[in-house]
């Protein structure tokens, strides 16, 4: 028996390994750092509620396309098989055999409530469309703020373990200088107290990230993910436009839209209600074949095949219907006018959050430029403590504090810039302009992995 060549093992392996290969992939968490552009995409794969909209959607294509089929022709088949028998004083008995073959066809030629149910189903499939539309911006919103909240809390952590190390240093110095006699037990124990609570917030902290990273890894189906930072000296996005010309978007709000659209359904179902009083017109054709065996078949025409055909129009006109289709139009008017006050709500709603959410984004960003002068403040001045504590003009505690500031300020800093940048994107969602070119914006202020 000859083995086989090395080429000739290689293909036979090739398949095998690259399938190994692939689902070795799948399996395993992702190498290096993320940008929250892949995240995004990997939960639009993955997020249950997401998927669950886009389900919903496809089945309201369905759905539509069943009511168009109200205006198109309705063509069917039908037969039978008949066997009598009789037996009476002045004949002898006798039977029949009739084998029958018809198709029967119905065109709608005027019936206004259908007409208004195909405009429903198709307001229907943009209120659908509009949904999913509105799901996938959630699902937008939602990585961006699972992933934001990783990188608060590691900024967190950080923070606190640098905290930490800084007031051991400081402790260790409180006690060489107690041991020295230049300083009392007061300085050691006021360390030791920062210490004891830095290791607190450390621990508090550390349990924070961790569950702020399974909150995105469920979101995005995968394990030991790495988001990245932002770039150094980023310049954070600010709206370009007015606070009224953000407002003036409001009407391509997912809300808004929604509302309108249930607003215009109801008025649909209102003019279908009040169709329900006019006539309905109907063409209708049949054709059949009749074969008929037997003793009895003179009594039914004869024996042999018989073929009839029809053709005619039918009109029905409801005259009373108990007050039905009274109570059908005040109904629909009621629920009319629900609508219209939900629209109107929704308009304000949205107008309001819209607002909020433009002056949320400049107050953001004041507020990062403060902090970032307050870290460049607190740092000189913990410097200046430093001195102050070498030369004796400053004790202990006042170095504490300093660091404590300074660390405090870091992390209300790392904070605020994030939340101008989920603002940003929740102003973009409330007017309705919220797109995956946004995400890609964002993404590109990203690229320090922590």
């Amino acid at each position: 028996m000859s083995l086989p060549t090395p080429p000739a093992l290689f293909k036979t392996l090739r398949l095998p390994l690259l399938l190994t290969a692939l689902a070795a992939t799948l399996a395993t968490p992702l190498a290096g750092a993320q940008s929250l552009k892949e995240l995004h995409e990997l939960a639009r794969g993955h997020d249950a509620a997401f998927l669950a909209a886009r389900a919903g959607a496809e089945s309201a294509r369905h759905r539509s396309a069943q009511a168009e089929a109200l205006q198109r022709p309705n063509v069917g088949l039908q037969g039978s098989y008949t066997r009598s028998s009789s037996d009476t004083p002045l004949y002898d008995s006798r039977s029949n055999t009739a084998a029958t073959v018809g198709l029967s066809a119905t065109q709608t030629l005027f019936n206004r409530q259908n007409t208004l149910t195909i405009d429903k189903a198709r307001r229907a499939l943009d209120l659908a469309e509009a949904d999913l539309n509105s799901a996938e911006q959630d699902l937008t919103l939602r990585v961006a703020q699972a992933y934001f909240d990783v990188l608060i809390a590691q900024d967190a952590l950080s923070t606190a373990r640098a905290s930490k190390t800084a007031i051991g240093e400081q402790l260790a110095s409180a006690k060489r200088n107690f041991e020295v006699g230049t300083a009392t037990i007061t300085d050691t124990r006021e360390a030791q107290a920062r210490f004891d609570l830095a290791t607190a917030q450390e621990i508090a902290a550390d349990n924070d990230l961790r569950t702020r990273r399974l909150a995105l890894e469920q979101l995005v189906g995968r394990a030991d993910l790495k988001p990245l930072g932002l770039k150094p000296a980023t310049a954070l996005p600010l709206p370009g436009e007015g606070i009224e010309s953000w407002v003036e978007k409001t009407e391509q709000s997912p809300s808004v839209r929604k509302a309108r659209l249930a607003h215009e359904i109801a008025k649909l179902e209102t003019r279908r209600t009040q169709a329900g009083h006019l006539p309905t017109v109907d063409l209708q054709g049949q054709l059949a074949s009749t074969n008929n065996r037997g003793s009895g078949a003179l009594s039914a025409g004869g024996a042999g095949t018989t073929t009839s055909n029809s053709i005619g129009v039918t009109v029905r006109m409801p005259l009373y219907t108990g007050d039905a289709i009274q109570n059908q139009v005040r109904e629909a008017l009621a629920l009319e006018e629900k609508a219209r006050n939900d629209l109107e709500a929704a308009r304000r709603g949205v107008a309001q959050a819209t607002r909020q959410l433009f002056l949320g984004v400049q107050s953001g960003a004041a507020q990062v430029k403060a902090l970032e002068a307050a870290e460049t403040s607190s740092r000189l001045a913990l410097d200046a403590t430093k001195l102050g504590y070498k030369v004796g003009v400053r004790v202990n505690l006042d170095v504490l504090n300093a660091q404590t500031q300074l660390y405090s300020t870091q992390r209300d800093l790392a904070r605020a810039r994030y939340e101008v940048l989920l603002n940003s994107l929740r102003l973009r969602q409330a007017a309705g302009t919220l797109n995956p070119a946004d995400i890609d914006a964002v993404s590109a202020l990203l690229g320090t992995s922590r």
